[in-house]
């Protein structure tokens, strides 16, 4: 009673192709391996990263960024 075997395990797959089809698990595959990959390949661009890879550009050459811009909002008025 301590674990299951083989046959368990079996009655258990077969339950589940049952439930979602083999096409819905195939694609929950496909769909869990282009994560993995995708989290491989970040984690290796994240490693090759030196320094800051974000500039700042801005339209007024004589705004810097961090400004702050003081404006009024007016509420329009509803009819």
């Amino acid at each position: 009673m301590g674990s299951f075997s083989i046959w368990h395990w079996l009655i258990v797959l077969v339950i589940v192709v049952l439930i979602f089809g083999t096409k819905k698990l195939k694609n929950m595959g496909g769909d869990l391996g282009g994560a993995v990959k995708g989290f491989k390949d970040g984690m290796r661009e994240g490693g090759e990263a030196a320094g800051p890879t974000t500039t700042h550009t801005t339209a007024d050459p004589k705004r810097v960024p961090g400004d702050t811009i003081d404006v009024q909002a007016k509420e329009k008025e509803r009819i």
